[in-house]
């Protein structure tokens, strides 16, 4: 959901994201996982003025828009649009970060981002469960240096996802999911 409002989450249900975050699997129970949750009206316009400028780079270097326009492609770019033309507003910006621990003789960064990347999808399942909006995303690649100043993560901590969190300003889509006997594979490939 990349269409949010401005109006406050409350912080028990920002909790609840947390919380669900926290349950992913991880290689051996590291929990290479940290958090940072800017609420602060202030610190958002700054964090969004960086990714605002970073999606300008973006759009300036790349085909926004294909040749034929692809509507599933059109109505992404156009919700991608919406979301960072309107990020300060987002009432919730969460930095889920990695760090590279697993495993610790020789740790792996696909351990980590296994982990992160679980950690993330729970938080946006739970999101839409209690009725919020939640858009994963990688706007920070990029502008990572300058994200991670901004809110003082450490250099060796990666910034693995950014979820915006508000409430829906739109309707849940129906999702475009390929059939299962397309995707599935039994006993081989």
């Amino acid at each position: 959901m990349r269409w949010l409002g401005d109006e406050p989450v409350p912080d028990e249900l920002v909790d609840k994201l947390l919380w669900a975050a926290t349950r992913a699997s991880n290689p051996g129970n590291s929990q290479p996982w940290d958090f940072v949750v800017v609420r602060d009206a202030e610190q958002r316009a700054r964090v969004a003025g960086v990714l605002t400028e970073r999606w300008g780079r973006f759009r300036a270097s790349s085909s926004e828009q294909r040749p034929g326009g692809d509507p599933t492609h059109r109505r992404m770019m156009e919700g991608v649009r919406y979301l960072i033309d309107h990020l300060a507003e987002a009432p919730v910006m969460i930095f889920i970060c990695g760090n590279n621990v697993y495993p610790p003789d020789a740790p792996q960064e696909r351990m980590m981002l296994s982990a992160t990347y679980g950690a993330a999808q729970n938080l946006v399942v739970a999101a839409r469960a209690l009725g919020l909006g939640a858009a994963y995303t990688t706007f920070h690649l990029g502008s990572e240096a300058a994200i991670k100043a901004l809110l003082g993560i450490p250099e060796e901590t990666q910034i693995c996802v950014t979820i915006p969190v508000g409430w829906p300003k739109r309707r849940f889509g129906e999702l475009n999911r390929r059939p299962l006997d397309e995707v599935v594979h039994y006993d081989r490939w």
